[in-house]
């Protein structure tokens, strides 16, 4: 099934300081995610899990549970489902990362006149959060969905040089009834039944200035 694709634009900070001005290559060695704690109606403990691509070019997140649906006798509750992921990112000495795009990928079935939404913000541990960045599907929707959030080289944030901030990634996902008939069932998912559908985080490196 061709994927349904939007693209938007992150409203992020300034960049940090203590990195050089230009972007480096992936660094050498491990690069490691860990979920450091997650919450939320639309990741329970033990439903994202995380990987680093073996270039360190970018990390994933695959949800398993991900999911908010509406009309058909759903319960209200169901309607909007959020999760907030906290990871502790371990990088090589030398180099900080920021995350300079996202692509979220999911399923939706939407009747006609139904409406689906899914927003996301990120942010340092002990930093502002940035604004939301919200994306609408309308039905009649029964695909896959695509949105990619970019940011600009200019206003990426960085994690500080030399210290270990937690980097955390809040999203919802809401599904509405809209003018749709409301004894039918519409749905949007982040998720995927054989794990071959996920969020992908991709990194910006810089090195880090050398003390003296």
């Amino acid at each position: 099934m061709t994927a349904a694709a939007v693209t938007g634009c992150l409203v992020a900070l300034s960049p940090s300081a203590g990195a050089t001005s230009s972007a480096a290559a992936a660094p050498p060695g491990r690069v490691a995610v860990d979920v450091a704690s997650v919450n939320g109606s639309g990741c329970r403990p033990g439903s994202a899990a995380v990987a680093v691509a073996a270039d360190n070019s970018a990390f994933t997140v695959t949800y398993s549970e991900y999911m908010a649906s509406a009309g058909g006798g759903v319960a209200a509750t169901e309607g909007r489902k959020n999760c907030l992921l906290s990871l502790l990112v371990h990088v090589p000495q030398g180099y900080t990362y920021a995350v300079s795009h996202v692509d979220y990928r999911g399923y939706g079935k939407l009747e006609p006149g139904a409406t689906g939404t899914q927003k996301a913000s990120y942010y340092f541990q002990g930093m502002s959060q940035t604004a939301n960045r919200t994306h609408q599907f309308h039905g009649e929707l029964n695909d896959n969905w695509q949105v990619t959030d970019t940011t600009g080289i200019e206003a990426l944030v960085f994690a500080p040089c030399g210290e270990q901030r937690n980097f955390n990634i809040n999203t919802e996902l809401r599904a509405d009834v809209g003018t749709s008939d409301k004894n039918k069932t519409s749905y949007m998912t982040v998720d995927s039944t054989d794990g071959s559908i996920n969020s992908v985080y991709h990194f910006s490196w810089k090195q880090c200035p050398v003390r003296r």
